[in-house]
């Protein structure tokens, strides 16, 4: 991923799976896919450990098309189905992204 130059906002989840979520992988990826679609999107990162906790953070231009994404039916109906078939537990935090640092090999 390509850091903008800041200020932007990153959205970040963590959650830990519950036992089950068929379903989740592949609407999951069709979550990214989505999101990328949307005005104001800059980009995103996952990791998940074996024991099912995992963190995702989008980067986005602005509060208003975090609010837009939030919206957006197709991730609404993702939203629900966390709630209702694979979070055990989630925490969702926005955050203002003042400065950023990168390094490379």
């Amino acid at each position: 991923m390509i850091i903008p130059e800041p200020p932007y906002y990153a959205v970040i989840f963590s959650n830990q799976l519950a036992d089950g979520g068929e379903g989740y992988s592949e609407t999951a990826d069709r979550m990214v896919e989505l999101a990328e679609t949307m005005p104001g999107f800059l980009g995103f990162e996952t990791a998940r450990g074996d024991d099912g906790f995992g963190i995702s953070v989008s980067y986005w231009e602005s509060e208003a098309s975090i609010a837009n994404w939030k919206r957006q039916a197709e991730h609404q109906e993702a939203q629900r189905r966390g709630r209702a078939e694979w979070y055990e537990s989630f925490t969702l935090r926005v955050a203002k992204v003042e400065r950023a640092y990168e390094m490379k090999r």
